[in-house]
């Protein structure tokens, strides 16, 4: 699906005077009215698995089955204990991770709520290498890439986290801009990375990069990388990208505390019933453990065996996500087909042709990002709000749009996304009338 240079929008900023639009306006008009009066109810704002994708798991209902709730190593997985999460489970991810398994722990289902108790584990009590809790600290500073991920971003924001940017590249954040901002400034503890198919933009963690992450200086002894493999199987085509090895990069590095990975199988097999993982060095293992255990007597084992049970080895899950490949693959080449069919020559937009993960990333004409959900909205299709890729909701440009292609069947997919197309010209167009 990809092109060479393509997983990133285009550097071409697009512009409201191409292609004669203000000599169009009307006629965009009468064809958005038509839109309108479709009477559409869509929705492409969160990416969800659909109900297909959901249907390949369904299995995982019957299982353990009665009598079969004990672990390989003899285990009642319906009893307490098991704070690091069922072995077997462990060893099939810990590949899949490229991780030790004695340095990843099974949990719940959110890699969400791991995030969430790192971060609030560190502000009560700091980690490995703090020299007080991070509560008690002037300021705590995170570097976000954007456009990027609003979960979190909203981490950041309920806690009281300070929050800055540097832009996404087709490598993924920009290294030498995060290497600029956590050199000389102690309050910068922590960097989000979605280093696989990011999330809007679809971008890959070039090695390179992950290097220089892991090696630059810090003024924060205890500076962190919180490295989301939320779409580290989940690929679009037969070209499957394989993620850095953060873990080891960094301990070669010199710097083995520096990255706390995660990752879950909430769009590899039941979203609201899956799997997540946090995965570290060693000292990072044992701190995150020993308030976990403070607040758990242990995770879901009957979940983990069930998951256990299907998959198999990790194999199974690369042969499941196949399956899972199948069913989206044609709605991501819909959208960017729409895409280039409708907007290609009128030089509005650019989008990126992502290889894998969850989203389309628009860039649209610079303040009309946020138009353009409001006329979508008006013609029945829900679209992620405008901002939502920027912290504290705000796009500098106003120009960011993340589609989320995922939930509705195909051809509601074709339908929106010419609507959507409709919406960025006719935006375009009242811009080129109004300047």
């Amino acid at each position: 699906m990809s092109t060479e240079g393509s997983t990133a929008p285009s550097s071409t900023t697009p512009t409201a005077q191409a292609a004669g639009l203000a000599e169009r306006l009307e006629d965009l008009r009468r064809q958005y009215a038509d839109l309108q009066a479709r009477g559409l109810k869509l929705d492409l704002t969160r990416g969800k698995p659909s109900a297909e994708q959901l249907d390949l798991s369904e299995a995982l209902l019957a299982l353990p089955g009665e009598g079969h709730h004990t672990a390989e190593d003899g285990t009642d997985t319906r009893n307490y204990g098991g704070l690091a999460g069922l072995p077997e489970l462990r060893r099939i991810f810990a590949e899949l991770l490229g991780v030790p398994v004695d340095q990843l722990l099974a949990q719940g289902n959110a890699s969400l709520t791991l995030m969430y108790d790192t971060i609030v584990q560190a502000l009560l009590f700091g980690v490995p290498g703090s020299e007080r809790p991070w509560s008690r600290e002037e300021q705590i500073t995170f570097v976000c890439p954007v456009p990027g991920y609003d979960r979190h971003f909203a981490i950041c924001e309920e806690l009281g986290i300070r929050m800055v940017t540097v832009p996404m590249t087709p490598d993924g954040p920009d290294a030498e801009a995060v290497a600029a901002l956590v050199a000389d400034d102690p309050t910068v503890k922590g960097l989000w990375v979605v280093p696989t198919y990011a999330n809007p933009d679809g971008s890959v963690v070039s090695e390179a990069v992950a290097r220089r992450l892991v090696s630059m200086p810090a003024a924060a002894p205890d500076f962190r990388i919180f490295w989301d493999n939320a779409y580290a199987v989940h690929h679009l085509t037969e070209h499957e990208a394989k993620s850095a090895n953060a873990i080891d990069l960094a301990a070669e590095a010199g710097n083995p505390d520096r990255v706390l990975m995660y990752a879950s199988t909430s769009k590899i097999s039941l979203a609201g019933s899956g799997v997540a993982f946090f995965a570290s060095s060693p000292a990072n293992v044992a701190w995150f453990t020993k308030h976990l255990g403070i607040r758990s007597i242990g995770p879901d084992k009957i979940n983990h065996l069930r998951h256990a049970q299907f998959f198999g080895d990790a194999e199974g899950v690369r042969a499941h996500m196949r399956k899972h490949r199948e069913i989206l693959a044609p709605k991501f080449r819909a959208v960017v087909d729409i895409l280039d069919e409708r907007l290609g020559d009128a030089g509005v937009a650019t989008w990126t042709r992502p290889d894998g993960g969850y989203f389309v990333s628009v860039d649209v004409v610079p303040g009309t990002a946020a138009r353009v959900v409001q006329l979508a909205k008006e013609a029945g299709i829900a679209l992620t709000p405008a901002g939502a890729t920027f912290p504290y909701h705000q796009d500098p440009q106003d120009r960011n749009l993340r589609l989320a292609p995922t939930m509705p069947p195909l051809d509601e997919v074709r339908v929106a996304m010419d609507g959507v197309a409709t919406c960025i010209l006719l935006a375009a167009a009242e811009a080129a009338t109004a300047s």
